[in-house]
């Protein structure tokens, strides 16, 4: 994002309103949505870097663990996060050594790494997440019920248009190679 003015971001969307006919509706609105998580996930960084000294992944990370009574591995947590075991690992590492997490060996299969939450991971994910839960509260404050219902229910169907046209290319793409 470019600075326009002291204090303002010129941001991708806002470049493309500028001229609104070179763009088209669902150019615009995904801008506007990129720009709207962009927004959100900066501001939740930097109250996690600020207030708790940690990172979005290691909250999120912990966010895993901490809905999990038996644990998980390396792998289980990749895939719910979306990235690789090696982005895992390193993020693991940390909170290995601030004693937050603990790694111990399966009981079906003495290769594989399950990690769990210590008591002080609990406490300390206890704390981080009802501060983010208010400061997601806090940058939603200026929507009322009505309106963040109704921004959930077309976001709910945006996401079902995009698992269905990510489908429809996808059945295309595999009678092509037919």
């Amino acid at each position: 994002m470019e600075t326009n003015a002291p204090g303002l971001l010129l941001d991708r969307e806002t470049k493309a309103s500028e001229r609104p006919g070179d763009h088209k509706d669902e150019l615009r609105l995904w801008l506007r949505m990129l720009t709207c998580s962009t927004l959100i996930e900066t501001e939740i960084r930097n109250r996690l870097r600020e207030e708790f000294k940690t990172t979005l992944p290691r909250f999120d990370l912990m966010a895993q663990l901490d809905k999990s009574s038996t644990g998980m591995t390396v792998g289980e947590v990749s895939q719910r996060l979306m990235v690789s075991n090696g982005n895992v690992t390193a993020v693991v590492a940390g909170l290995l050594a601030d004693g937050l997490v603990d790694k111990r060996a399966a009981t079906q299969d003495r290769r594989v790494q399950v990690l769990t939450l210590t008591a002080q991971g609990r406490k300390a994910f206890k704390a981080m997440a009802e501060r983010h839960e208010g400061w997601i509260a806090e940058l939603f404050a200026e929507l009322d019920q009505q309106q963040i219902t109704q921004l959930f229910r077309l976001l709910g169907q945006t996401k079902t248009s995009l698992h269905r046209a990510i489908a429809a290319r996808a059945d295309g793409a595999a009678q092509g190679d037919a």
